[in-house]
């Protein structure tokens, strides 16, 4: 039950582990006997960290191997953490054991991603040999744009003081391989805009360095649905899915013979079979499914007193899951044990919970199913239960702080309007507060997920909002507290309030 994956081709999910950073992953197999690899890097945006996977690359006939770019919780670029490049050799270990697995070299291999994709797809396409490197509205000066702009991510990849020296160095990885004339002979296709506001300063200073690459391309374009800098790819999309076929048929698009076709399909899948299920991220035998002391199965139980409890040896936390959709979690204790409760009635009826163990380098448990059934009435009488220390808290405790996953703690913003996102499990809204003054208050999806516009334009600068969990009773958790900074804008800021 882990995140759902794109519709549309058949996907395997793993961790290549056997560097210093585990490195998360998805697959699509080729079809009809395809011999090349697309590898696609994330640009900050990206569903759960995997790029261009909204189903675009349904059509492709390529392998294609999404890589995650989530280091303990951060973005890197693909590089570094605290300027220790072993993130950079785990992330080229995973794409060195799946082209090992297809058989296939560096020439039948496309580097693929947008904006900070766009970047590694550079850096590594440059240093490594790729035949094909597509970056879209990528950086060339990484470590100033992530001080600049983003300065969470610069913390986590050059240091907590983010040091000059450190800015300097990122700023020439991809400049310096061009200067060096690093793997000349690739197709390489920067895609930018003229209104890209990254275009003068992080990309046309730089073209220059790649005027003695025989197989480079620019495609500009300059079309009035453009906004910005995020709008690059989608406004391209066809164009860069044309691109693609040609790529991945062995055409580089230019003037000349070509010969394309080389498909296989009667090729033997074993050894590919075979790295796809030593990386599975969900374990079989060796990692075992967590076990459910209570309650029972096909127990009935009040809608108000459903508590799960347990042991996983091993485990990390316990998910918990019904129709597919997330509706909990709860950590584990040093001895194993386990116990987690919902922080609101379940509807009334049978309910099959699906539940599965996670380690702590995010591997998954095979599934466990209970059903139980939910009934009504008087609510029985219950003493508080005791907190497990990392666990959960007890029915007559506060809810758990929400999580934000958007906008993340010390980013900038570059939009005015800014839109938090986030999870908070239990909870039945959760409210906003700007230096203890009320600002608004969402509704909590079932599944626990939240969504708040507060349909104002925020003031350039800091601000520091606390974001607080509230359960159907009305108590409110801890506060998640989240400074983020807002770009100069020309959008005047409205008054900020509200009340919860």
């Amino acid at each position: 039950m882990s995140p759902a994956a794109p519709a549309g081709r058949k996907q395997h999910t793993g961790i290549e582990s056997s560097g210093t950073f585990p490195v998360e992953y998805r697959f699509a197999p080729a079809t009809k006997g395809n011999r090349h690899l697309v590898v696609v890097f994330a640009n900050f945006a990206a569903p759960q960290d995997y790029g261009w996977s909204n189903g675009v690359f349904d059509k492709l006939r390529a392998n294609v191997l999404w890589i995650r770019d989530k280091f303990d919780d951060n973005r890197s670029y693909y590089l570094c953490r605290g300027m220790d490049f072993s993130l950079e050799r785990s992330v080229l270990g995973l794409i060195s054991n799946v082209m090992r697995a297809l058989d296939l070299t560096p020439d039948r291999v496309t580097l693929w991603g947008s904006s900070k994709g766009g970047s590694a797809a550079l850096h590594f396409g440059l240093k490594y040999g790729f035949r094909n490197i597509v970056a879209i509205a990528p950086q060339f000066a990484i470590g100033t744009y992530v001080r600049d702009v983003h300065p969470g991510v610069a913390r986590f990849m050059l240091g907590e003081d983010v040091p000059e020296e450190n800015v300097r160095a990122l700023d020439a990885l991809i400049p310096d391989l061009l200067r060096a004339g690093a793997n000349h002979t690739a197709n390489i296709y920067v895609v930018s805009a003229a209104q890209d506001d990254q275009y003068p300063t992080q990309i046309e200073p730089y073209l220059g360095l790649l005027r003695n690459y025989t197989n480079f391309n620019l495609i500009f374009s300059d079309s009035p649905h453009i906004a910005d800098h995020t709008r690059v790819a989608g406004r391209n999309v066809p164009l860069l899915m044309g691109l693609a076929n040609f790529l991945i048929d062995g055409i580089a698009p230019r003037l000349g013979l070509v010969r394309n076709g080389f498909e296989e399909p009667d090729r033997d899948t074993s050894v590919l079979s075979s790295y796809l299920s030593a990386t599975a991220l969900v374990r079989g035998a060796e990692f075992p499914p967590p076990v459910v002391l209570a309650p029972a199965a096909d127990a009935r139980l009040h809608q108000d007193a459903v508590r799960f409890s347990g042991h996983a040896p091993g485990a990390v936390r316990v998910s918990v899951w019904e129709h597919g959709k997330y509706v909990g979690q709860c950590d584990v204790g040093p001895d194993g044990s386990w116990s987690w409760e919902r922080g609101r009635p379940w509807s009334l009826g049978k309910h099959p919970v699906k539940l599965y163990a996670v380690d702590a380098y995010g591997y998954q448990s095979e599934r466990i199913e209970l059903t139980f059934t939910a009934i009504g009435g008087p609510a029985p009488a219950r003493a508080a239960a005791p907190v497990m220390d990392g666990g959960p808290p007890s029915a007559t405790t506060a809810a758990a702080a929400p999580m934000v996953l958007q906008p993340i703690a010390h980013e900038q913003v570059m939009d005015v309007r800014v839109v938090f996102t986030g999870l908070a499990a239990g909870a039945s809204r959760v409210g906003f507060r700007l230096d203890g003054m009320p600002l608004g208050v969402t509704e909590v999806d079932r599944d626990g997920g939240w969504t708040w516009d507060a349909g104002w334009a925020w003031d350039t600068g800091t601000h520091v909002v606390d974001v607080v969990a509230i359960d159907p009773a009305g108590v409110e958790s801890p506060a998640t507290t989240v400074p983020f900074t807002v770009a100069p804008a020309t959008a005047p800021a409205a008054h900020h309030g509200g009340t919860y």
